[in-house]
Protein backbone atom coordinates (compact mmCIF):
# COMPACT_ATOMS: atom_id res chain seq x y z
CA UNK A 1 0.00 0.00 0.00
CA UNK A 2 1.75 3.58 -0.78
CA UNK A 3 2.42 5.53 1.79
CA UNK A 4 0.33 8.84 2.00
CA UNK A 5 3.93 10.90 1.03
CA UNK A 6 4.02 8.72 -2.54
CA UNK A 7 0.25 9.71 -2.73
CA UNK A 8 0.88 13.21 -2.88
CA UNK A 9 3.51 12.90 -5.38
CA UNK A 10 1.50 10.35 -7.29
CA UNK A 11 0.07 11.70 -10.83
CA UNK A 12 -2.55 14.60 -10.22
CA UNK A 13 -6.14 13.41 -10.89
CA UNK A 14 -7.86 17.20 -10.22
CA UNK A 15 -8.42 19.48 -12.83
CA UNK A 16 -6.00 21.97 -13.57
CA UNK A 17 -8.79 24.69 -12.78
CA UNK A 18 -8.59 23.58 -8.98
CA UNK A 19 -5.47 23.79 -8.73
CA UNK A 20 -5.53 27.17 -10.20
CA UNK A 21 -8.03 28.45 -7.71
CA UNK A 22 -5.78 26.96 -4.89
CA UNK A 23 -2.90 29.20 -5.55
CA UNK A 24 -5.26 31.98 -6.18
CA UNK A 25 -7.22 31.94 -2.74
CA UNK A 26 -3.62 30.49 -0.23
CA UNK A 27 -2.16 33.75 -2.32
CA UNK A 28 -5.02 35.43 -1.41
CA UNK A 29 -5.31 34.25 1.92
CA UNK A 30 -1.83 35.51 3.16
CA UNK A 31 -1.42 38.91 1.39
CA UNK A 32 -4.93 39.76 3.41
CA UNK A 33 -4.04 39.28 6.33
CA UNK A 34 -0.24 40.25 5.43
CA UNK A 35 -2.34 43.84 4.95
CA UNK A 36 -4.34 43.79 8.15
CA UNK A 37 -0.95 43.21 10.08
CA UNK A 38 0.91 46.11 8.09
CA UNK A 39 -2.24 48.29 8.74
CA UNK A 40 -1.37 48.12 12.78
CA UNK A 41 2.25 49.11 12.37
CA UNK A 42 3.26 50.55 9.23
CA UNK A 43 1.46 50.49 6.21
CA UNK A 44 4.56 50.58 4.05
CA UNK A 45 5.70 47.06 5.20
CA UNK A 46 2.72 45.30 2.87
CA UNK A 47 4.41 43.12 0.62
CA UNK A 48 2.02 44.81 -2.08
CA UNK A 49 2.39 48.15 -0.77
CA UNK A 50 6.57 47.32 -0.34
CA UNK A 51 7.12 45.74 -4.30
CA UNK A 52 4.65 48.48 -5.56
CA UNK A 53 7.18 51.13 -3.99
CA UNK A 54 9.64 49.45 -5.49
CA UNK A 55 8.54 49.36 -8.99
CA UNK A 56 7.23 53.09 -8.72
CA UNK A 57 11.10 53.96 -7.78
CA UNK A 58 12.49 51.71 -10.85
CA UNK A 59 10.12 53.65 -13.35
CA UNK A 60 12.28 56.83 -12.43
CA UNK A 61 15.24 55.88 -14.29
CA UNK A 62 16.74 53.27 -16.92
CA UNK A 63 14.51 51.11 -19.31
CA UNK A 64 11.54 51.60 -17.11
CA UNK A 65 11.49 55.48 -17.20
CA UNK A 66 9.40 55.38 -20.78
CA UNK A 67 7.16 53.19 -19.00
CA UNK A 68 7.09 55.34 -16.28
CA UNK A 69 6.61 58.89 -18.34
CA UNK A 70 3.26 56.76 -20.54
CA UNK A 71 1.56 56.30 -17.60
CA UNK A 72 1.62 60.02 -16.36
CA UNK A 73 0.95 60.82 -20.00
CA UNK A 74 -1.75 57.78 -20.20
CA UNK A 75 -3.62 58.32 -16.41
CA UNK A 76 -2.16 61.49 -15.03
CA UNK A 77 -2.35 61.62 -11.13
CA UNK A 78 -3.48 57.86 -11.29
CA UNK A 79 -0.54 56.52 -12.83
CA UNK A 80 0.10 54.49 -9.54
CA UNK A 81 -2.97 53.00 -9.54
CA UNK A 82 -2.31 51.83 -12.66
CA UNK A 83 1.19 50.73 -11.67
CA UNK A 84 -0.30 49.22 -8.85
CA UNK A 85 -2.99 47.23 -10.99
CA UNK A 86 0.16 45.97 -13.07
CA UNK A 87 1.66 44.71 -9.55
CA UNK A 88 -1.86 43.15 -8.32
CA UNK A 89 -1.76 41.19 -11.92
CA UNK A 90 1.95 40.14 -11.74
CA UNK A 91 1.21 38.52 -8.12
CA UNK A 92 -2.25 36.61 -9.52
CA UNK A 93 -0.26 35.11 -12.19
CA UNK A 94 2.34 33.83 -10.02
CA UNK A 95 -0.69 32.69 -7.73
CA UNK A 96 -1.81 30.84 -10.81
CA UNK A 97 1.48 29.54 -11.87
CA UNK A 98 2.55 28.19 -8.22
CA UNK A 99 -1.33 26.37 -7.79
CA UNK A 100 -0.56 24.55 -10.98
CA UNK A 101 3.21 23.80 -9.94
CA UNK A 102 1.14 22.42 -6.60
CA UNK A 103 -0.62 20.22 -8.84
CA UNK A 104 2.49 18.25 -9.36
CA UNK A 105 3.99 18.71 -5.88
CA UNK A 106 2.08 20.70 -3.51
CA UNK A 107 6.08 21.58 -2.27
CA UNK A 108 7.51 22.60 -5.87
CA UNK A 109 3.93 25.28 -5.45
CA UNK A 110 5.58 26.40 -2.12
CA UNK A 111 8.58 27.10 -3.48
CA UNK A 112 7.17 29.53 -5.89
CA UNK A 113 4.95 31.04 -2.91
CA UNK A 114 8.70 31.72 -1.41
CA UNK A 115 10.13 33.45 -4.62
CA UNK A 116 6.89 35.97 -4.63
CA UNK A 117 7.57 36.91 -0.92
CA UNK A 118 10.96 36.94 -1.46
CA UNK A 119 10.87 40.19 -3.97
CA UNK A 120 8.99 42.32 -1.40
CA UNK A 121 11.57 40.82 1.45
CA UNK A 122 14.52 42.22 -0.88
CA UNK A 123 13.03 45.25 -0.85
CA UNK A 124 12.20 46.14 2.43
CA UNK A 125 15.78 44.80 3.27
CA UNK A 126 17.79 47.17 1.13
CA UNK A 127 15.42 50.06 1.94
CA UNK A 128 17.04 53.34 3.23
CA UNK A 129 15.21 52.58 6.50
CA UNK A 130 15.19 48.92 7.67
CA UNK A 131 13.95 47.36 11.03
CA UNK A 132 13.48 43.33 11.78
CA UNK A 133 9.68 44.40 12.60
CA UNK A 134 9.44 44.98 9.16
CA UNK A 135 9.33 42.01 7.56
CA UNK A 136 6.96 40.08 10.33
CA UNK A 137 3.90 41.30 7.31
CA UNK A 138 5.80 39.34 4.94
CA UNK A 139 6.65 36.61 6.60
CA UNK A 140 3.43 35.90 8.01
CA UNK A 141 2.05 36.29 4.50
CA UNK A 142 4.54 33.23 3.18
CA UNK A 143 3.46 30.87 6.18
CA UNK A 144 -0.06 31.38 6.28
CA UNK A 145 0.01 30.87 1.93
CA UNK A 146 2.12 27.59 2.05
CA UNK A 147 -0.28 26.58 4.94
CA UNK A 148 -3.28 27.16 3.08
CA UNK A 149 -1.46 25.95 -0.14
CA UNK A 150 -0.68 22.39 1.99
CA UNK A 151 -4.06 21.67 3.04
CA UNK A 152 -6.47 22.27 -0.17
CA UNK A 153 -3.70 20.52 -1.90
CA UNK A 154 -4.35 17.56 0.84
CA UNK A 155 -7.95 17.85 0.65
CA UNK A 156 -7.73 17.55 -3.44
CA UNK A 157 -5.80 14.71 -2.73
CA UNK A 158 -7.56 13.19 0.04
CA UNK A 159 -5.05 13.46 2.42
CA UNK A 160 -6.30 16.32 4.63
CA UNK A 161 -9.44 16.48 7.04
CA UNK A 162 -12.14 18.09 5.31
CA UNK A 163 -14.04 20.91 7.06
CA UNK A 164 -17.39 19.70 8.45
CA UNK A 165 -20.53 21.64 6.73
CA UNK A 166 -23.43 22.20 9.23
CA UNK A 167 -26.38 19.26 8.21
CA UNK A 168 -24.07 17.09 7.18
CA UNK A 169 -22.54 13.85 9.22
CA UNK A 170 -19.04 13.67 8.65
CA UNK A 171 -18.79 10.69 6.32
CA UNK A 172 -20.59 10.19 3.40
CA UNK A 173 -22.54 6.91 3.51
CA UNK A 174 -25.67 6.43 5.23
CA UNK A 175 -26.09 3.74 8.02
CA UNK A 176 -26.26 0.27 6.08
CA UNK A 177 -28.36 -2.36 6.91
CA UNK A 178 -27.83 -5.85 8.07
CA UNK A 179 -29.69 -9.07 8.78
CA UNK A 180 -30.47 -9.95 12.08
CA UNK A 181 -29.68 -13.07 13.98
CA UNK A 182 -32.38 -12.50 15.90
CA UNK A 183 -35.50 -14.63 15.54
CA UNK A 184 -39.03 -12.17 14.72
CA UNK A 185 -36.71 -9.61 13.86
CA UNK A 186 -36.84 -8.12 10.25
CA UNK A 187 -34.18 -8.53 8.14
CA UNK A 188 -33.89 -4.93 7.26
CA UNK A 189 -34.00 -3.76 10.54
CA UNK A 190 -30.83 -1.00 11.08
CA UNK A 191 -28.33 -1.51 13.75
CA UNK A 192 -28.89 0.60 16.60
CA UNK A 193 -26.74 3.81 17.33
CA UNK A 194 -27.14 3.59 20.28
CA UNK A 195 -25.28 0.83 21.06
CA UNK A 196 -21.38 1.18 20.50
CA UNK A 197 -20.98 -2.88 20.11
CA UNK A 198 -22.83 -2.51 17.30
CA UNK A 199 -21.94 0.95 15.58
CA UNK A 200 -21.17 0.64 12.14
CA UNK A 201 -17.51 1.74 11.88
CA UNK A 202 -17.26 4.63 9.53
CA UNK A 203 -13.66 5.18 8.08
CA UNK A 204 -11.10 7.93 9.19
CA UNK A 205 -11.89 11.58 7.24
CA UNK A 206 -8.37 11.31 5.52
CA UNK A 207 -9.26 8.32 4.04
CA UNK A 208 -12.45 9.21 1.91
CA UNK A 209 -10.55 10.41 -1.22
CA UNK A 210 -10.46 13.37 -3.06
CA UNK A 211 -12.73 15.64 -2.20
CA UNK A 212 -13.48 18.80 -4.60
CA UNK A 213 -16.56 19.75 -3.08
CA UNK A 214 -14.00 20.12 -0.04
CA UNK A 215 -11.79 22.21 -1.64
CA UNK A 216 -14.42 24.72 -2.76
CA UNK A 217 -15.88 24.58 1.13
CA UNK A 218 -12.17 25.21 2.60
CA UNK A 219 -11.64 28.39 -0.60
CA UNK A 220 -14.40 29.89 0.30
CA UNK A 221 -13.80 30.07 3.49
CA UNK A 222 -10.10 31.26 3.11
CA UNK A 223 -11.15 33.98 0.70
CA UNK A 224 -13.92 35.57 2.99
CA UNK A 225 -11.41 35.55 5.48
CA UNK A 226 -8.82 37.28 3.18
CA UNK A 227 -11.14 40.19 2.18
CA UNK A 228 -12.47 40.94 5.41
CA UNK A 229 -8.49 40.95 6.93
CA UNK A 230 -7.34 42.94 3.50
CA UNK A 231 -10.89 45.03 3.91
CA UNK A 232 -9.60 45.74 8.05
CA UNK A 233 -6.34 46.60 7.16
CA UNK A 234 -7.65 49.31 4.39
CA UNK A 235 -9.95 50.40 6.87
CA UNK A 236 -7.61 51.16 9.60
CA UNK A 237 -4.64 52.57 7.26
CA UNK A 238 -7.92 55.04 6.03
CA UNK A 239 -8.71 55.83 9.60
CA UNK A 240 -4.51 56.32 10.65
CA UNK A 241 -4.80 58.59 7.45
CA UNK A 242 -7.28 61.23 8.32
CA UNK A 243 -5.42 64.01 9.28
CA UNK A 244 -4.95 64.63 12.86
CA UNK A 245 -6.09 68.03 14.04
CA UNK A 246 -3.58 70.87 15.34
CA UNK A 247 -3.61 74.40 15.98
CA UNK A 248 -2.72 75.97 12.98
CA UNK A 249 -0.59 78.96 14.71
CA UNK A 250 -0.86 82.20 12.64
CA UNK A 251 1.71 84.31 10.74
CA UNK A 252 3.16 87.01 12.71
CA UNK A 253 2.39 90.89 11.99
CA UNK A 254 3.41 91.56 8.74
CA UNK A 255 4.34 88.39 7.29
CA UNK A 256 0.64 87.53 5.53
CA UNK A 257 0.97 88.30 1.65
CA UNK A 258 -2.02 90.50 0.11
CA UNK A 259 -5.03 89.58 -0.58
CA UNK A 260 -4.92 87.48 -4.16
CA UNK A 261 -5.73 89.31 -7.43
CA UNK A 262 -9.37 88.56 -9.55
CA UNK A 263 -9.20 85.30 -10.34
CA UNK A 264 -9.72 85.00 -13.92
CA UNK A 265 -11.10 80.77 -13.72
CA UNK A 266 -14.31 82.50 -12.36
CA UNK A 267 -14.81 84.73 -15.65
CA UNK A 268 -13.30 82.62 -18.28
CA UNK A 269 -13.91 78.65 -17.12
CA UNK A 270 -11.19 76.31 -18.40
CA UNK A 271 -8.43 78.62 -17.17
CA UNK A 272 -7.00 76.81 -13.98
CA UNK A 273 -7.62 78.72 -10.47
CA UNK A 274 -5.47 81.40 -9.27
CA UNK A 275 -4.89 79.11 -6.11
CA UNK A 276 -4.93 75.69 -6.52
CA UNK A 277 -7.75 74.03 -3.88
CA UNK A 278 -5.66 71.33 -1.63
CA UNK A 279 -7.44 68.36 -2.97
CA UNK A 280 -7.11 69.52 -6.48
CA UNK A 281 -3.18 70.11 -6.10
CA UNK A 282 -0.91 67.54 -7.58
CA UNK A 283 0.69 65.06 -5.70
CA UNK A 284 4.17 62.99 -7.09
CA UNK A 285 5.57 59.95 -4.16
CA UNK A 286 7.89 57.57 -4.66
CA UNK A 287 5.34 55.27 -2.45
CA UNK A 288 1.78 54.39 -3.53
CA UNK A 289 0.83 54.34 0.54
CA UNK A 290 -0.11 58.22 2.11
CA UNK A 291 2.45 58.57 5.30
CA UNK A 292 0.99 58.66 8.77
CA UNK A 293 3.10 60.67 10.65
CA UNK A 294 2.41 61.57 14.22
CA UNK A 295 2.76 65.02 14.96
CA UNK A 296 3.06 64.38 18.70
CA UNK A 297 5.63 61.49 17.92
CA UNK A 298 7.27 64.11 15.50
CA UNK A 299 10.88 65.39 15.66
CA UNK A 300 12.86 67.78 13.31
CA UNK A 301 17.12 66.75 13.66
CA UNK A 302 19.39 69.07 12.29
CA UNK A 303 23.27 67.70 11.84
CA UNK A 304 26.12 67.35 9.83
CA UNK A 305 28.93 69.45 9.09
CA UNK A 306 27.83 72.39 11.68
CA UNK A 307 28.55 74.23 14.78
CA UNK A 308 25.40 73.08 16.52
CA UNK A 309 23.52 69.90 16.17
CA UNK A 310 20.21 69.71 17.88
CA UNK A 311 16.24 68.54 17.24
CA UNK A 312 13.15 70.00 18.00
CA UNK A 313 9.79 68.75 18.28
CA UNK A 314 6.77 69.91 16.94
CA UNK A 315 5.58 71.90 19.84
CA UNK A 316 8.92 73.65 19.64
CA UNK A 317 8.12 74.30 16.39
CA UNK A 318 4.85 75.86 16.52
CA UNK A 319 6.29 78.17 18.80
CA UNK A 320 8.21 80.12 16.16
CA UNK A 321 7.66 83.14 14.21
CA UNK A 322 5.76 82.21 10.86
CA UNK A 323 5.10 83.49 7.49
CA UNK A 324 2.72 83.30 4.81
CA UNK A 325 4.27 83.13 1.13
CA UNK A 326 2.55 82.35 -2.59
CA UNK A 327 4.88 79.86 -4.65
CA UNK A 328 4.18 77.81 -7.35
CA UNK A 329 5.57 74.54 -7.33
CA UNK A 330 6.84 72.22 -10.03
CA UNK A 331 7.57 68.51 -10.54
CA UNK A 332 10.93 68.33 -12.39
CA UNK A 333 8.31 64.89 -14.56
CA UNK A 334 5.65 67.58 -15.48
CA UNK A 335 5.84 66.94 -19.81
CA UNK A 336 5.50 70.50 -21.89
CA UNK A 337 1.92 71.54 -21.11
CA UNK A 338 1.75 68.91 -18.15
CA UNK A 339 -0.52 68.59 -15.03
CA UNK A 340 2.25 68.54 -12.35
CA UNK A 341 2.49 72.19 -11.44
CA UNK A 342 0.20 74.25 -8.79
CA UNK A 343 -0.04 77.53 -6.68
CA UNK A 344 -0.88 77.71 -3.32
CA UNK A 345 -0.54 79.91 -0.40
CA UNK A 346 2.12 78.19 2.44
CA UNK A 347 2.56 78.63 6.29
CA UNK A 348 5.65 78.05 7.72
CA UNK A 349 9.16 79.02 9.63
CA UNK A 350 11.90 80.43 7.19
CA UNK A 351 14.64 77.67 7.07
CA UNK A 352 16.93 80.49 7.79
CA UNK A 353 16.15 80.55 11.14
CA UNK A 354 17.08 77.49 11.73
CA UNK A 355 20.10 77.77 9.73
CA UNK A 356 21.32 80.52 11.22
CA UNK A 357 20.74 78.35 14.61
CA UNK A 358 23.02 75.09 13.16
CA UNK A 359 25.85 77.37 11.41
CA UNK A 360 26.68 75.05 9.04
CA UNK A 361 30.85 75.21 8.76
CA UNK A 362 32.75 76.62 5.52
CA UNK A 363 32.84 74.00 2.66
CA UNK A 364 29.23 72.99 2.81
CA UNK A 365 27.79 72.64 -0.53
CA UNK A 366 24.51 70.37 0.25
CA UNK A 367 21.82 70.55 2.53
CA UNK A 368 19.98 66.82 2.86
CA UNK A 369 16.66 66.53 3.63
CA UNK A 370 15.83 62.98 4.89
CA UNK A 371 12.01 61.76 5.04
CA UNK A 372 10.14 60.07 7.89
CA UNK A 373 10.99 56.55 5.60
CA UNK A 374 14.74 57.36 4.57
CA UNK A 375 13.72 59.31 1.06
CA UNK A 376 16.57 61.68 0.65
CA UNK A 377 16.68 65.17 -1.33
CA UNK A 378 19.58 67.27 -1.62
CA UNK A 379 19.47 71.09 -2.35
CA UNK A 380 22.71 72.67 -3.24
CA UNK A 381 23.39 75.47 -0.20
CA UNK A 382 23.90 78.24 -2.22
CA UNK A 383 20.52 78.25 -3.92
CA UNK A 384 19.22 77.95 -0.46
CA UNK A 385 21.24 81.45 1.03
CA UNK A 386 20.52 83.23 -2.72
CA UNK A 387 17.65 85.14 -0.80
CA UNK A 388 14.69 83.18 -2.21
CA UNK A 389 12.95 82.11 0.77
CA UNK A 390 12.99 78.91 1.47
CA UNK A 391 10.54 77.14 4.30
CA UNK A 392 8.94 74.48 6.92
CA UNK A 393 5.68 74.32 5.95
CA UNK A 394 3.02 73.20 8.44
CA UNK A 395 -0.18 74.90 6.51
CA UNK A 396 -1.66 74.66 3.07
CA UNK A 397 -4.37 77.59 1.86
CA UNK A 398 -5.66 78.31 5.13
CA UNK A 399 -5.42 75.08 6.17
CA UNK A 400 -3.17 72.34 8.09
CA UNK A 401 -1.28 70.78 5.84
CA UNK A 402 -2.85 67.41 4.66
CA UNK A 403 -0.48 64.56 5.04
CA UNK A 404 -0.87 64.19 1.04
CA UNK A 405 1.15 66.87 1.01
CA UNK A 406 3.38 66.08 4.10
CA UNK A 407 1.96 66.30 7.20
CA UNK A 408 2.93 67.22 9.69
CA UNK A 409 6.16 69.34 8.09
CA UNK A 410 7.18 69.81 4.65
CA UNK A 411 9.86 71.69 2.89
CA UNK A 412 9.27 74.65 0.29
CA UNK A 413 11.49 76.34 -1.71
CA UNK A 414 10.50 78.43 -4.70
CA UNK A 415 12.17 78.64 -7.98
CA UNK A 416 13.33 74.97 -7.56
CA UNK A 417 11.88 71.74 -8.77
CA UNK A 418 10.58 69.46 -6.18
CA UNK A 419 13.28 66.96 -6.59
CA UNK A 420 15.80 69.06 -5.12
CA UNK A 421 13.11 70.99 -2.77
CA UNK A 422 10.30 69.69 -1.67
CA UNK A 423 10.75 67.29 0.91
CA UNK A 424 7.56 65.81 2.35
CA UNK A 425 7.02 64.42 5.74
CA UNK A 426 10.71 65.87 6.63
CA UNK A 427 12.58 64.27 10.01
CA UNK A 428 16.23 65.07 9.14
CA UNK A 429 18.24 68.44 7.50
CA UNK A 430 22.18 67.20 7.09
CA UNK A 431 24.13 70.14 6.15
CA UNK A 432 26.95 68.18 4.20
CA UNK A 433 28.85 68.02 0.96
CA UNK A 434 27.62 66.35 -2.83
CA UNK A 435 31.33 64.64 -2.14
CA UNK A 436 30.45 62.96 0.98
CA UNK A 437 26.54 61.91 0.29
CA UNK A 438 24.34 61.71 -2.20
CA UNK A 439 21.00 61.89 -2.59
CA UNK A 440 17.73 59.42 -3.96
CA UNK A 441 17.85 61.51 -7.28
CA UNK A 442 21.63 62.38 -7.86
CA UNK A 443 21.86 58.44 -7.23
CA UNK A 444 20.17 58.30 -10.26
CA UNK A 445 21.89 60.92 -12.34
CA UNK A 446 19.17 63.67 -11.78
CA UNK A 447 20.91 67.07 -12.14
CA UNK A 448 22.19 68.17 -8.84
CA UNK A 449 21.01 72.02 -9.67
CA UNK A 450 17.18 72.15 -11.33
CA UNK A 451 15.72 75.58 -11.59
CA UNK A 452 12.13 75.61 -13.07
CA UNK A 453 12.20 76.30 -16.34
CA UNK A 454 9.69 79.34 -17.50
CA UNK A 455 6.64 77.96 -19.64
CA UNK A 456 3.09 79.12 -20.66
CA UNK A 457 0.43 75.98 -20.18
CA UNK A 458 -2.30 76.26 -22.79
CA UNK A 459 -5.66 75.24 -20.95
CA UNK A 460 -8.75 75.86 -22.89
CA UNK A 461 -9.67 74.86 -25.39
CA UNK A 462 -9.22 71.71 -24.94
CA UNK A 463 -8.72 69.08 -28.28
CA UNK A 464 -11.28 65.98 -27.55
CA UNK A 465 -14.05 68.37 -27.36
CA UNK A 466 -15.67 70.23 -30.07
CA UNK A 467 -14.83 74.09 -30.86
CA UNK A 468 -16.74 76.52 -32.02
CA UNK A 469 -14.70 79.03 -34.41
CA UNK A 470 -16.84 81.70 -33.12
CA UNK A 471 -15.33 83.81 -30.26
CA UNK A 472 -12.63 81.49 -29.48
CA UNK A 473 -10.77 82.09 -26.25
CA UNK A 474 -7.44 80.95 -25.81
CA UNK A 475 -6.05 80.61 -22.28
CA UNK A 476 -3.64 79.37 -19.06
CA UNK A 477 -1.35 80.09 -16.50
CA UNK A 478 2.33 80.97 -17.34
CA UNK A 479 5.39 80.77 -14.63
CA UNK A 480 8.95 82.35 -14.97
CA UNK A 481 10.41 81.99 -11.62
CA UNK A 482 13.75 83.67 -10.14
CA UNK A 483 13.82 84.97 -14.34
CA UNK A 484 11.71 88.22 -13.23
CA UNK A 485 8.61 86.70 -13.62
CA UNK A 486 6.19 86.88 -15.96
CA UNK A 487 6.50 89.83 -18.30
CA UNK A 488 4.73 88.66 -21.46
CA UNK A 489 2.13 85.64 -22.98
CA UNK A 490 2.48 85.52 -26.37
CA UNK A 491 -0.18 83.28 -28.48
CA UNK A 492 0.76 81.88 -32.22
CA UNK A 493 -2.34 80.66 -33.78
CA UNK A 494 -2.33 78.29 -36.92
CA UNK A 495 1.60 79.48 -37.28
CA UNK A 496 0.83 83.17 -37.84
CA UNK A 497 2.66 85.49 -35.93
CA UNK A 498 3.32 85.43 -32.28
CA UNK A 499 0.28 87.97 -30.70
CA UNK A 500 0.11 89.30 -26.69
CA UNK A 501 -2.22 87.84 -24.63
CA UNK A 502 -4.01 89.66 -21.49
CA UNK A 503 -2.16 88.64 -18.58
CA UNK A 504 -4.18 87.83 -15.33
CA UNK A 505 -3.25 90.10 -11.87
CA UNK A 506 0.73 89.87 -10.83
CA UNK A 507 0.76 87.96 -7.18
CA UNK A 508 4.98 88.16 -7.48
CA UNK A 509 7.70 86.92 -9.12
CA UNK A 510 7.58 83.11 -7.57
CA UNK A 511 3.44 82.76 -8.36
CA UNK A 512 2.47 81.70 -11.49
CA UNK A 513 0.38 84.17 -14.00
CA UNK A 514 -3.18 83.81 -15.65
CA UNK A 515 -3.57 84.82 -19.26
CA UNK A 516 -6.00 84.98 -21.90
CA UNK A 517 -6.35 85.56 -26.05
CA UNK A 518 -9.47 86.36 -27.62
CA UNK A 519 -8.94 85.11 -31.04
CA UNK A 520 -10.33 88.29 -33.37
CA UNK A 521 -11.72 86.87 -35.66
CA UNK A 522 -14.41 83.86 -36.56
CA UNK A 523 -12.06 80.05 -37.26
CA UNK A 524 -12.84 77.84 -40.72
CA UNK A 525 -14.06 74.44 -39.81
CA UNK A 526 -11.57 72.10 -40.04
CA UNK A 527 -8.34 71.62 -38.05
CA UNK A 528 -6.33 74.07 -36.12
CA UNK A 529 -3.03 74.51 -33.83
CA UNK A 530 -2.49 77.44 -31.01
CA UNK A 531 0.88 77.85 -29.37
CA UNK A 532 1.76 79.65 -26.34
CA UNK A 533 4.93 81.40 -24.98
CA UNK A 534 6.14 83.45 -22.22
CA UNK A 535 8.69 86.45 -21.72
CA UNK A 536 10.25 86.74 -18.38
CA UNK A 537 10.89 89.62 -16.52
CA UNK A 538 14.42 90.06 -17.97
CA UNK A 539 13.10 90.22 -21.20
CA UNK A 540 13.95 86.43 -22.21
CA UNK A 541 11.58 84.36 -24.54
CA UNK A 542 11.07 80.79 -23.62
CA UNK A 543 12.88 78.57 -25.41
CA UNK A 544 10.99 75.99 -28.24
CA UNK A 545 13.93 73.83 -27.83
CA UNK A 546 12.71 70.69 -26.89
CA UNK A 547 14.05 68.32 -23.75
CA UNK A 548 12.57 65.48 -22.03
CA UNK A 549 11.89 65.97 -17.86
CA UNK A 550 15.36 63.74 -17.28
CA UNK A 551 17.91 65.32 -15.80
CA UNK A 552 16.64 68.75 -15.40
CA UNK A 553 13.16 69.65 -16.47
CA UNK A 554 11.47 69.63 -19.64
CA UNK A 555 11.38 72.73 -22.29
CA UNK A 556 9.30 73.71 -25.67
CA UNK A 557 6.51 75.74 -26.41
CA UNK A 558 3.61 74.12 -25.53
CA UNK A 559 1.18 73.41 -29.23
CA UNK A 560 -2.70 72.61 -28.85
CA UNK A 561 -3.80 71.18 -31.89
CA UNK A 562 -7.70 71.12 -32.36
CA UNK A 563 -10.72 71.06 -34.65
CA UNK A 564 -13.59 73.36 -35.92
CA UNK A 565 -16.99 71.47 -36.02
Amino acid sequence: MASPSRARRAAPTRPRWLYALIGLVSTLFGVGLAQLLASLFKPSTSPVSALGTWVVGVGTEGFMAPVKDWAIEQFGENDKLFLQANVAVGVLVLALVAGLVARRSWQAGAVVLVLMIAAPVLVLITGPVFGVLDLVPSLVALVAAVAALWWLDGLARGTAPAMSVPGRTGGSEKPRAVLSDTPGKDARDTVSSDDPATRPEREPDAARGPSRRGVLVASAVLTAVAVVAGGAGRFITAAKSKAQKIALPQAASGEVPAALPADLSKTYPGISPLQVPNADFYRVDTRLDVPVVDADTWTLTIDGDVENEFSITFDELLEMEFVERDITLTCVSNTVGGKYVGAARWLGVPLQTLIDRAKPRDGVDQMLATDFDGMTIGTPYDLLTDGREALLCVGMNGEQLPREHGFPVRVVIPGLYGFISATKWVTRLTFTTYKDRESYWTERDWDTRAPIKPSARIDTPRSAQPIDGKELLVGGVAWAQFDGGVNKVQVQLDGGPWTEATLGGDVNAVYWRQWYFQVPDALEPGSHSVSARVVDGNGKVQTDVRAQPYPGGASGIHTLLFRVE
